[in-house]
């Protein structure tokens, strides 16, 4: 496809998420904290996807994400890629994946859990990446990544 042709404009500088299931695109926009960038964020909806059905986009200008920021990322979008631009070029892409532990980002379903009671941060194993079951370090709890709580 010609650059000038893409359905979105292209960016000098800055990330491009894709591959977002749609349903997902405002919730991982949300996570990032977008709404508080001071920079140029495009976001796209519903577009056509070989893979997915229906995809989500967005581009944000003049931005790199921290590892903590793409871990946050990985929890509630896991498969997207981000696309690292500079001067209008992709630079590096790489596939968002759900790390072996998640670290203060996810609440624990378990009222009784030490981290719903002390001032701590979370901490969640991963046991099975394809099932998105994570578990508490503490309180031993199960859930399912696509259904938990942020922090």
């Amino acid at each position: 496809m010609n650059k000038k042709e893409r359905l979105v404009a292209a960016i000098d500088n800055g990330t491009v998420i894709d591959h977002i299931p749609s349903e997902k695109t405002y919730e991982v926009a949300n996570i990032l904290g977008l709404q508080n960038l001071k920079t140029v964020v495009t976001i796209g909806y519903n577009y056509m996807s070989k893979k997915i059905g229906t995809k989500g986009i967005i581009k944000v200008e003049d931005k790199f994400f921290t590892d903590e920021e793409i871990s946050r990322l990985s929890v509630v979008a896991p498969n997207v890629v981000l696309s690292i631009i500079k001067n209008y070029e992709v630079v590096e892409k790489k596939t968002v994946v759900v790390p072996d532990e998640i670290r203060g980002i996810i609440k624990c379903k378990n009222p009784m859990c030490v981290t719903n009671n002390e001032p701590m941060d979370t901490v969640f194993n991963v046991i099975d990446k394809e099932k998105g079951i994570v578990k508490c370090r503490y309180c031993e709890r199960e859930q399912n990544i696509a259904k938990v709580e942020l922090v």
